[in-house]
């Protein structure tokens, strides 16, 4: 993986970082993003960054200007996907790279929670049977009241 073509991992002071036309746009959408999210916290939409105009200066640009946050998630879905959370609490920066990690997708993601780190109902409904289980059968096993 090329780290210098990922979010966050820019050296320079956000501060310095020229805004031209189209970094500002997407800052511009982030923030309004980031305003309705604040109003509504089941907000969750994307900005595809792949379908923009974007050269690799333009996207360098914005990944030190949004800068990187606590959280840095990796996921083994067929692929390396990560989910890294921006300076801004609620954006996310998203991207999946395939076996030869050519960037497959790369979305900025303005949510609580990245829907692709939430837990689907049914897996937690199969965890919580599967557990019970285990504890039933499991040797030594003492009764709770």
């Amino acid at each position: 993986m090329d780290l210098l073509s990922h979010p966050g991992d820019g050296t320079a002071d956000a501060a310095d970082t020229p805004l031209d036309g189209a970094v500002a746009a997407v800052l511009r959408e982030v923030a309004a993003m980031l305003q309705r999210l604040a109003r509504d916290p089941a907000f969750d939409d994307a900005i595809d960054l792949m379908s923009l105009q974007l050269d690799d200066d333009a996207r360098a640009r914005l990944r030190r200007r949004l800068g990187r946050g606590e959280v840095d998630a990796t996921l083994d879905l067929g692929g390396c996907t990560r989910i890294r959370e921006t300076a801004y609490a609620g954006a996310w920066w998203v991207w999946r790279d395939d076996a030869d990690e050519r960037t497959q997708f790369e979305q900025i993601v303005v949510a609580r929670v990245p829907a692709l780190l939430r837990t689907h109902p049914e897996d937690v409904a199969a965890a919580a049977r599967r557990l019970a289980v285990e504890l039933d059968a499991a040797p030594g096993r003492t009764e709770t009241p």
